[in-house]
């Protein structure tokens, strides 16, 4: 089944969430509705990024791969496609 990894931007604050999921626009909906964390206090979010896998273990290695990076500068290259995870 496929994974993804999503990015989302908060259309009010510019700040950047990165996730995996089999379903990435349910999670929006989650992030933008009920989630109570950090996401809650940016809303509302867009998906800027999306990405399919083969397998969950994949999308997550490159969740943890973008988090790592801890770049604002980074994810926005990703996101314009100069760089690929």
């Amino acid at each position: 089944m496929p994974y993804f990894i999503y990015i989302l931007k908060s259309q009010t604050a510019g700040k950047y969430y990165i996730g995996s999921s089999e379903n990435p626009e349910r999670r929006l909906q989650f992030h933008n509705t009920m989630e109570k964390g950090f996401t809650s206090r940016y809303r509302p979010w867009e998906i800027v990024f999306c990405q399919q896998f083969e397998s969950k273990t994949e999308a997550q290695l490159a969740e943890r791969k973008i988090k790592f990076w801890k770049s604002k500068k980074m994810v926005e290259r990703l996101i314009s496609g100069e760089i690929n995870i």
